[in-house]
């Protein structure tokens, strides 16, 4: 089987979904050229590359991205287009042209969220699952959101896990011990990320554990509201920027838990890339992020904005050096059978031979 695997989105996981799927088929990963050179020197050799030009979102040069990509997958003569939902440009201008290939979809973010980088109009991704012969999401909440706005049948709408985020432990210089009093905040800054409970909870969560730090590394939205939050700020170490690889790294080996306060979302990278690092979450109770942790197990599920529950959550983990540590035991050993690359790949295919058949 020949796949051609498009990405726009979901960079990360559609490397690791291509370098699982090139043990048994014949794969084509395509990623905008920014992406492929950013990750060029990890991706294993056994998948190929194809960067492709990738101009800013406003600039009519799209058309050119749209059909470089439809004449290199015409080229490559695939029986399987796997899109990672696309973007406006390549699903209004590219997929009219590709219907001759059997076409399936990973919706990451079955709702767009109301910030910034979706600020683009919405029914430009409507081709991306219209047009596809079968859908993939990474939980059963999104699935029943997908079914129920966009009118799939359920049969045709399938449930893969996101699969581990290893990608950064290939950035790994050299090994860092944490100091079991580390909370990690990671990845863009946005409203819906629920950092503001966080911070709240930092005087609660000082006051159990002195020596309690907070490390917020990301960017996004203006940082000013966040520094006005802040109470103690010698209990805060804050990294308002891009992260580099090796950095990331680093900041997730020191880490004692990883926290995800989510206000509103679907699902999220953090949480596989934290249990890559045996590393346990604390996470909001949603979208399909619990669908993620195995309570007490993994991690810790509480209600969104609620800081002291949060609070309560990572107090209990940081006060109990056996609990935590077991839990990213476990955390770790998720990610070698339920989250691993190969199990996930075959079911992949599986999804690849019903569009097949149907069509």
């Amino acid at each position: 089987m020949r796949i051609a695997m498009v990405a726009f989105p979901g960079v990360e996981y559609t490397i690791e979904l291509s370098e699982g799927l090139a043990e048994f088929e014949d794969v084509l990963l395509m990623l905008p050229k920014p992406q492929a050179v950013r990750f060029e020197d990890i991706i294993k050799k056994h998948v190929k590359v194809y960067p492709f030009y990738f101009p800013r979102m406003r600039y009519p040069t799209n058309l050119l991205m749209a059909y470089d990509v439809v004449r290199k997958i015409n080229e490559f003569k695939p029986d399987i287009v796997h899109l990672q939902r696309g973007n406006p440009w390549f699903n209004v201008a590219a997929l009219p042209f590709l219907n001759r290939y059997c076409l399936v979809t990973t919706i990451h973010d079955v709702i767009l969220l109301d910030f910034p980088s979706q600020r683009i109009p919405r029914f430009t991704y409507k081709p991306a699952v219209e047009k596809a012969n079968q859908l993939i999401v990474h939980g059963e909440r999104l699935k029943k959101a997908m079914v129920r706005m966009h009118e799939r049948r359920t049969e045709d709408v399938h449930v893969l896990p996101r699969g581990v985020n290893s990608i950064y432990t290939r950035y790994i210089e050299k090994p860092c011990e944490d100091d079991g009093r580390t909370v990690l905040f990671f990845g863009r800054i946005w409203e819906y990320k629920g950092l503001k409970y966080l911070i709240e909870a930092e005087p609660m969560i000082r006051d159990s554990v002195p020596d309690a730090k907070i490390v917020i590394a990301g960017v996004g939205e203006d940082f000013g509201r966040y520094e006005a939050m802040i109470v103690n700020r010698d209990g805060f170490e804050i990294h308002n920027k891009f992260i580099p690889h090796t950095m990331v790294a680093e900041l997730f080996q020191k880490a004692s838990i990883v926290v995800l306060p989510y206000v509103d979302g679907s699902q999220s990278g953090v949480i596989p890339m934290a249990y890559s690092f045996k590393k346990p979450v604390v996470v909001t109770d949603v979208g399909s992020l619990p669908e993620n942790v195995d309570e007490g197990i993994t991690g810790c599920v509480v209600p969104p904005k609620s800081s002291s529950q949060l609070g309560a959550a990572i107090i209990d983990l940081l006060l109990d050096d056996e609990k935590r540590v077991a839990m990213g035991q476990n955390a770790y050993r998720k990610t070698k059978e339920e989250l691993c690359w190969k199990n996930i790949a075959k079911r992949t295919i599986e999804v690849y031979r019903r569009a097949l058949s149907l069509r």
